[in-house]
């Protein structure tokens, strides 16, 4: 069984083979239960979008880690592989921008003010 940190680092690896731009990598252990970590990167066609998916699927079974799901692949703007632990988003340039996932995870919890208008 891999563990989490090999398979952070065989999934970059994948990544980086494919020649995937702007990589990172964010703790989500105390802000979700579904998952630990999430990591973001950008492809510049759909046709990369989908080969850096396929890239991280394929080098990850080889190393025995389960992949419980790929989506989004038909259109190639934004494919999500995930595989437990750690989820994968593969975003084109534009899209990781207009949902900006880095900001959404880094998020601080709204004062307790501002919490209280939105109820």
């Amino acid at each position: 069984m891999l563990s989490t940190k090999k398979k952070i680092n065989a999934i970059i690896a994948a990544l980086e083979d494919v020649k995937a731009m702007d990589v990172i990598t964010i703790d989500t252990r105390k802000k979700s239960h579904l998952f630990e970590y999430i990591i973001i990167a950008s492809a510049t066609s759909t046709r990369q979008t989908r080969a850096l998916a396929n890239n991280v699927s394929v080098e990850l079974k080889k190393l025995g880690a389960e992949i419980l799901g790929v989506e989004g692949e038909d259109s190639g703007e934004w494919v999500l592989v995930d595989l437990g632990e750690v989820v994968v988003h593969i975003m084109q340039p534009a899209v990781r921008a207009y949902y900006n996932l880095e900001e959404l995870w880094n998020m601080r919890s709204l004062p307790k003010k501002a919490a209280a208008k939105s109820e």
